[in-house]
């Protein structure tokens, strides 16, 4: 069984800076890629980056290069999303996504193996 858990959301202002975690409970987390979504109401999940197996591909969506940051810690099980110069916009729940795979990344939210609940981050001006 594998479980994902996003943390970190909460308030942050406008211009401000904000960083998810997702850890993973399973044994083989390094065999497995991540990556991160966002899903504003009314609206379709968006990919936002992924990253594979050990770091060493990543991969950014045009609305966020430049702002966000991907990393992991295969030692603690965990992949962060640093957000920087946040925008109102950016105002949503964010979810993480593990496929086992080095490499694995698509905006077919069905292609992905598995799923955080998802962490609710506000950017207020």
């Amino acid at each position: 069984q594998v479980q994902l858990v996003e943390s970190g959301g909460g308030v942050v202002q406008v211009g401000g800076s904000l960083r998810l975690s997702c850890t993973v409970s399973v044994l083989t987390f390094s065999c497995y890629a991540i990556n991160w979504f966002r899903q504003a109401p009314g609206k379709e999940r968006e990919l936002l980056s992924a990253i594979s197996w050990n770091g060493g591909r990543i991969d950014y969506a045009d609305t966020v290069k430049g702002r966000f940051n991907i990393s992991r810690s295969n030692a603690l099980h965990t992949v962060y999303l640093l957000k920087n110069i946040l925008k109102t916009e950016d105002t949503t729940v964010y979810y993480c996504a593990a496929d086992r795979a080095p490499w694995h990344t698509s905006t077919n939210t069905r292609d992905m193996g598995y799923w955080g609940k998802g962490s609710l981050v506000t950017v207020s001006s």
